[in-house]
């Protein structure tokens, strides 16, 4: 999935944590909220990063609920992240595990063929 494509995909799913999000997707999304809260920041001030991150927090809370559907754990597990330091280095490291087989959540998507 390409950086405009995962944009479009999770503001289009702002809301649902159902269905599953690729790796790519969930990363790309990801940096691209945080080029967006800098640059708030940078031009507006806290008050415009806070607005931002406002905005961001349904999107960014499904589409790590997806992401974690992708590996076949629940969207629930996102609560973790509230343990200091632990939840957040457990997080990360579901967030990079590849992509699941199908699971309860649906079909995954097609792995990339070997060395490409």
């Amino acid at each position: 999935m390409t950086f405009g494509e995962s944009i479009a995909t999770c503001f289009k799913k702002y809301a649902t944590v159902e269905g599953r999000a690729s790796r790519s997707e969930y990363w790309w999304f990801l940096l691209f909220s945080m080029l967006i809260q800098v640059a708030a920041r940078i031009v507006g001030g806290e008050l415009a990063a806070g607005v931002v991150a406002l905005v961001m927090l349904l999107p960014g809370v499904g589409v790590g609920g997806r992401r974690l559907h992708d590996i076949g754990r629940s969207a629930w597990w996102l609560l973790i992240g509230f343990l200091p330091l632990i939840g957040l280095i457990v997080l990360i490291y579901w967030f990079v595990q590849p992509s699941g087989g199908a699971n309860k959540y649906g079909e995954g998507a097609a792995a990339p063929a070997a060395g490409s």
